[in-house]
Formats: C-alpha cells, sequence, structure tokens
C-alpha cells in the first residue's frame, strides 16, 4: 500500500451546521425563517437548529411537538444524507485543488496540508486567500491556518464566516492559552471535572504539572495537557483516493420489508466481491446508500409546522471493518446491525453497495492480480500455460520457445538472441 501524505502545517476549513446548509442552499426562503433538520433514524426528532429557531428555545435533540410548541412557525426538513454526502465531495475535491494532502473530518469539516504551498501562493495569507478562491460562490467558510490540525481548528473556530484567523509561526502557545477548554475534544464528565477544579481555559491547563494531570484524568489528561500546551502537532493525514467498486440494484415496487432489504444486500455484496478490481485485496470500508420513496404533501401531518420534504429523501450507513475481509457474511454483518438498528425512514426505491477502501490480501490472495488489467493478463498465461501443456501432450516435443538476450551488445542477430523451450 503506498504511504499516505503528511503536513504539518495545517488549514482548517469549517461549515458549521453542513447538512442544514445544505438544505438552505438548495430551498429558497429557508434562511429567513426558523428552520431544523429532523435525525436521520425513527426517533423523529430534531438534529440540526438554526440559529433563528434557537432564538425561540428549540435545540437539537427535542421532539417534534416540543418543538413546535415553542416555535409555531418553525420549518422542518427530512434529512438527505446522501446529499450531504456528496456536497461535502464536491468541497474536498475542490480543496484538492489547492493542495494534495486533504483529511476530512465530520460533514462540514476538512484540513488541508500546506507544506511547500509557500513557493507557491506565498506567505500563509496568500495560501489562504487561495483556499477562499476555491470555495468562493459555493460556501462561506471558517478558515484557521496554524502548526498541526489542533491549532488550526481552534483557529477556525474563532473565525467569522467567511473570515480567516492565522497563528503565526511560533505563536501557537500565546493564541491557545487564551481559548476555553470547550475547543478541546472533551466528553461531558471531563469538562465538568475540569470546570469543577475552576480550569476554564487552555493557559490554566497548560500551567499545571503535565505528571498532575495525568495522575488525574490519565492518558486522556496527558493528551488534553500537551494540545493545550502546544506540545503535540498533530499532522495532516491525507487520503488515497480509492477506486470504489459500485453495485447497485433498482426495485421497480418501494420495498419497506427488512427480509427483503437483506437478500438484497447480500445479493449486492456478492457482485461486488466478484469485479476483477477486487482480486487480491480484502475489503476495509462499505457504503450503503438506500434511496427512498419520497412524499407527497408540504404539511407536517397536521403537527402545526411546514414540512420542507425534500424531492429525493435518502438513507446512509458507511461501515469501517475492524479486520478487512473477502467473506460476504462478515461484511453483511455489520450492515446488517446498522439496518436493525435504525432503519430507512421510508420504502427503499434503490439500494447502491459501494466498496470504498481495500487492504491487501493474504499471501494466497497475493499470488493473484491486483486490478482489472494484471487479472487479464494472468488470465492470458493460464490459458497460454494450459495451451503449451496440450501442444506438448500431442506432439511430444515443445513448439513454443521464449526469446532472451544472449550477448546484445553483437552485431550479429543470431548471437544477440537465443531461444529456449517455453516450461509452463
Amino acid at each position: 500500500m503506498p504511504q499516505r501524505p503528511t503536513s504539518s502545517l495545517a488549514a482548517c476549513v469549517w461549515i458549521p451546521l453542513f447538512p442544514l446548509r445544505c438544505e438552505e442552499a438548495r430551498r429558497e426562503g429557508l434562511v429567513t425563517h426558523p428552520t431544523a433538520l429532523l435525525a436521520p433514524d425513527l426517533s423523529r426528532k430534531l438534529w440540526q437548529v438554526s440559529p433563528l429557531a434557537r432564538h425561540t428555545g428549540v435545540r437539537p435533540g427535542m421532539t417534534v411537538s416540543q418543538a413546535i410548541g415553542l416555535c409555531p412557525t418553525l420549518r422542518l426538513c427530512e434529512p438527505d444524507p446522501v446529499h450531504y454526502d456528496e456536497r461535502f465531495a464536491r468541497l474536498l475535491a475542490a480543496l484538492n485543488e489547492v493542495s494534495p494532502v486533504v483529511e476530512a473530518g465530520e460533514l462540514g469539516l476538512a484540513y488541508l496540508g500546506t507544506d511547500g504551498l509557500e513557493g507557491i501562493f506565498g506567505p500563509p495569507k496568500k495560501v489562504v486567500e487561495a483556499i477562499e478562491c476555491a470555495v468562493r460562490g459555493t460556501w462561506s467558510v471558517r478558515l484557521g491556518w496554524g502548526k498541526g490540525k489542533f491549532a488550526a481548528w481552534v483557529a477556525a473556530s474563532r473565525a467569522k464566516p467567511g473570515e480567516a484567523v492565522i497563528v503565526p509561526a511560533g505563536g501557537e502557545g500565546k493564541f491557545l492559552s487564551a481559548q476555553p477548554i470547550a475547543v478541546l475534544p472533551l466528553d461531558p464528565d471531563t469538562h465538568r471535572r475540569l470546570r469543577q477544579l475552576g480550569i476554564r481555559t487552555l493557559g490554566a491547563l497548560a500551567a499545571l504539572p503535565e505528571e498532575a494531570v495525568t495522575a488525574q484524568f490519565g492518558a486522556v489528561g496527558r493528551r488534553l495537557w500537551r494540545l493545550a500546551a502546544g506540545r503535540t502537532v498533530e499532522p495532516v493525514v491525507g487520503s488515497i483516493a480509492p477506486e470504489p467498486i459500485v453495485a447497485a440494484l433498482t426495485f421497480f415496487t418501494p420495498v419497506g420489508e427488512r427480509d427483503l432489504i437483506e437478500r438484497a444486500i447480500d445479493q449486492l455484496i456478492a457482485r461486488a466481491l466478484k469485479d476483477s478490481r477486487r482480486i487480491g485485496w480484502r475489503v476495509q470500508a462499505v457504503r450503503l446508500v438506500a434511496e427512498l420513496e419520497s412524499w407527497g404533501g408540504d404539511e407536517d401531518g397536521g403537527r402545526g409546522a411546514a414540512c420542507c420534504a425534500p424531492t429525493n429523501r435518502s438513507w446512509l450507513v458507511t461501515v469501517l471493518l475492524k479486520d478487512p475481509t473477502a467473506d460476504g457474511a462478515r461484511i453483511a454483518a455489520p450492515l446488517r446491525t446498522r439496518l436493525e438498528q435504525a432503519p430507512p425512514a421510508g420504502a427503499v426505491t434503490r439500494l447502491i453497495l459501494e466498496f470504498t477502501a481495500f487492504a491487501p490480501g493474504t499471501t494466497e490472495l497475493q499470488l493473484f492480480a491486483r486490478d482489472a488489467v494484471a487479472a487479464a493478463r494472468a488470465g492470458q498465461r493460464r490459458a497460454l500455460e494450459s495451451a503449451a501443456r496440450e501442444i506438448h501432450q500431442r506432439l511430444k516435443r515443445t513448439c513454443l520457445y521464449h526469446v532472451i538476450e544472449v550477448q546484445p551488445w553483437s552485431r550479429l542477430p543470431e548471437r544477440r538472441y537465443a531461444l529456449i523451450d517455453f516450461e509452463p
């Protein structure tokens, strides 16, 4: 497997509430109204809430009835995860035009490695301007630049929409010391304990002895302290874009029964495993997309809020296998679990299965070709070996030869090359 590119200098591109921004981009009028996006599962709770809705007291995790009681004019949007994933992929492709080292985070969050870009664009300010130009007209992003992903992320979180914050080289410690501890990757319990200890900024945390923080919070505390003190520089790790293997199945009538969906998944996995590009490789990441039957109404079933149901609804599951495999049952197992835990919120009209990442196969698998072209060559060689054995059995002598170089410096062709028997 080729080694992934890395970069210690990082630029962070952040679009908060990315799925909700996608809905606002494709539907007129949502920006000027309090809006909420429903969760992709069957809980029917709110997933993301616009700032206008927050002003009325609406919060993520509320039920629809609770939210409408607080804001009768709230507009509800059905989720379309596939659309958000596609828009995010376009954003990553645009950023890849600036830097070959791009690392995707959650939806709406990406890091760019900027090592060496000074020779192309100039100082960090010019690099940031190039990133802004790449996404201009599509998104209003928050940008941060610094040494390591954490410093870049904190800088982006401090930036206003459409603006950038640049942390100068060597100034990471001073910049981070004034930031609140909420910028750290904290779980609620650790966050509560730190506040009980009176620690509210990264500077206050970094002022404590590293050993004391480690004794109190363990290995997690050591990592948090090193991030707060600017001692850890996490590089941007670029990804090598795989060529996915895709198998799709369209249903003539929408399907809602889980048994039928599971059978369809098994068929798609079997079909994708037979693809010649997978020969010699084990599957590491699987993506399952379900296009759902559209709803016709524009009202929220009498619940009192306008429902902005999209023309296309979808359901998306991405699974990273702990142990890469080429066994269909082991690939299907986590998909079945996800299907049982969070089934599609509607009947399925089309299923699309993708193998998006691969790992080298076992020694036995490596005996085969790794791609379609090599697979074709391997098939030709096997056919040639079979034909040579058949000729030898019929004629009792070898009629196929290898041409090899003997004296390439000689002016006589007879001395340059020689023929040896082809032994299959």
